[in-house]
């Protein structure tokens, strides 16, 4: 979503730190281009204004202009604003102690609230949770329906009640969760295509009836700024906690995550950042101004990482890395745990530096699929001696996979890179030189 601002964004700063000194002049021209980029990107107008005085009246002091790169302080100072735009530090969801916790979404039809609800269900599970979803949708033909499939989808029960009346429905669904030893509940409010008073009205009566710890308004990231107007008069009648931001890993400007919180006052909590139900993430304030700004995200590649690889697996692949020892089995276990991570394309863009790859290289992402296909098709043997892969086998092993031979030879050529670097640094912890690749993060499994 932030592809444009962020390519623009960058295209200034390298004319800034490709100078060994900056006048008045040149700041003020480097701001003219990051008022039409941040505009154009849908950020709100008075955002927009008061984002760039602040910036420039940074950018012009006595410590900048007198550094050796001044060009890089500018990039420092654009990062803070950027991140204090957005709300400098991540915003976590309170929950009380008591039993069960509630938490209400508000927001417009369409704006993927009921996904939202179970993608938020799914991530309090994670956390050691035991949720419930409460259906209180009873306008919307088959909401109730959708909620029901995406609670069978993740093995969460759903409340749906009886009868139209949502406020009742909302008091039923929470002592449900009392009975069920449920510690937190998520209600699905209704939304309208456009602000009325009538689900004004609804959703304060159901905060009132339920006294929720938090109250999460659900914003889509491709609506611009009829989001962020939405956004406001909900927080001037219902005056909701957070915001939850949906398809943030859509094509539109993203102006609406720049903008919401200056103009509502109100954090982002959560971002949604795919379709699948594990795509719902925290919304870390400098990690989203380090992407936009081309510098990558180490630690939610680290995080991620954790979280998908296999502690067993991880561990014994780790004891066969320091003994030197890596096999294709070995190779293939490693591919399979990256491709848990998410597409190559997503991965990338986490990787610091990045961003200075050519605007036409192309990620392959079935090049992953193809290796793995690769290497089933060989026997045990060959995976444990490939140098006894010869013509005639690779011929086979390619019509098993169905690919050419000039791919098989590809993934041998990448097994024996990746072979030959193992006992590099095999050597290197053997020696006692315990040296971490420049540039590469210390990764579980070694990836």
């Amino acid at each position: 979503m932030f592809d444009t601002l962020s390519d623009r964004l960058q295209a200034v700063f390298a004319k800034l730190t490709g100078r060994g000194i900056l006048s008045e002049a040149d700041v003020d021209a480097a701001m003219r281009e990051v008022r039409v980029a941040l505009l154009e990107a849908d950020v709100d107008f008075k955002t927009v204004k008061s984002f760039v005085a602040r910036v420039r009246e940074r950018s012009v002091g006595q410590e900048v202009m007198t550094s050796l790169t001044p060009g890089q302080m500018v990039v420092k100072i654009v990062l803070d604003e950027l991140t204090t735009l957005m709300g400098t530090a991540e915003s976590r969801l309170v929950l009380s102690g008591r039993m069960p916790a509630v938490v209400m979404l508000v927001g417009l039809q369409g704006s993927g609230k009921t996904t939202a609800a179970a993608k938020l269900a799914r991530l309090l599970r994670s956390q050691g949770k035991s949720p419930l979803l409460i259906a209180c949708d009873v306008y919307r033909p088959a909401a109730i329906d959708q909620l029901e499939a995406l609670g069978r989808q993740l093995d969460i029960p759903v409340y749906r009640g009886e009868g139209t009346d949502a406020v009742a429905i909302a008091q039923a669904g929470v002592r449900e969760a009392v009975s069920r030893m449920r510690d937190v509940v998520i209600i699905d409010t209704a939304g309208r295509l456009h602000i009325d008073e009538e689900m004004m009205a609804e959703a304060a009566a159901i905060k009132t009836a339920v006294r929720p710890d938090q109250v999460l308004m659900v914003i889509d990231a491709m609506t611009g700024q009829d989001a962020v107007n939405a956004a406001a008069a909900f927080a001037e009648r219902v005056d909701f906690d957070g915001v939850i931001v949906t398809k943030l890993d859509g094509d539109a400007r993203g102006g609406a995550a720049l903008s919401v919180r200056s103009v509502t006052g109100k954090p982002i909590k959560f971002a949604g950042v795919g379709e699948k139900l594990d795509t719902l993430e925290p919304f870390f304030p400098e990690r989203m101004a380090k992407r936009i700004l081309g510098m990558g995200d180490v630690v939610t590649l680290i995080e991620k990482a954790q979280e998908t690889f296999d502690t067993h697996t991880t561990s014994e692949m780790e004891a066969r890395l320091a003994s030197g020892a890596f096999t294709l089995d070995d190779f293939l276990a490693q591919l399979q745990q990256v491709r848990k991570m998410g597409s190559l394309t997503d991965i990338l863009a986490l990787v610091p530096g990045a961003n200075k790859l050519p605007k036409d290289a192309k990620l392959d992402e079935g090049a992953l699929t193809r290796v793995e296909a690769v290497i089933r098709s060989m026997t045990e043997g060959e995976r444990r001696k490939p140098s006894s892969i010869n013509g005639s086998r690779r011929e086979r092993i390619a019509a098993g996979a169905g690919v050419s031979v000039f791919d098989v030879n590809q993934v041998l050529k990448q097994f024996a890179q990746a072979q030959k670097l193992v006992k590099q640094m095999s050597q290197m912890r053997k020696g006692g030189k315990r040296k971490r690749m420049r540039g590469i993060p210390s990764l579980p499994g070694g990836f």
